[in-house]
């Protein structure tokens, strides 16, 4: 039986990194509107060498506080922006509510 953990690592697959790319950009949805997921699906992409990276028992949790950082003037949005996240999230209207259920 081989020793999987000594074994060396695949080269990374860049024509499936390509093919993903090509695929993101098709998507409907501004280029980097995902942040780090996009590059992060690329990567996985390269790594799985397929086009549609698949990510397996994966959870997602979402933590939200009313901690009155508002008042501190740092908070790019007002107190009721939260609230609304959140029923968003619930409703499934929000990328990470697509996610959630993809995943």
């Amino acid at each position: 039986m081989s020793e999987w953990w000594n074994a060396p690592c695949r080269p990374l697959d860049e024509a499936a990194r390509a093919r993903a790319l090509a695929r993101q950009e098709q998507l409907t949805k501004p280029r980097g509107a995902l942040g780090r997921l996009e590059s992060l699906a690329l990567e996985l992409a390269a790594m799985q060498g397929c086009e549609r990276p698949r990510a397996e028992r994966v959870r997602i949790a979402v933590f939200a506080g009313d901690h009155g950082v508002v008042e501190e003037g740092v908070s790019a949005y007002p107190q009721a922006v939260t609230g609304q996240m959140l029923r968003n999230f619930v409703r499934g209207g929000a990328a990470l509510s697509v996610l959630a259920r993809r995943l």
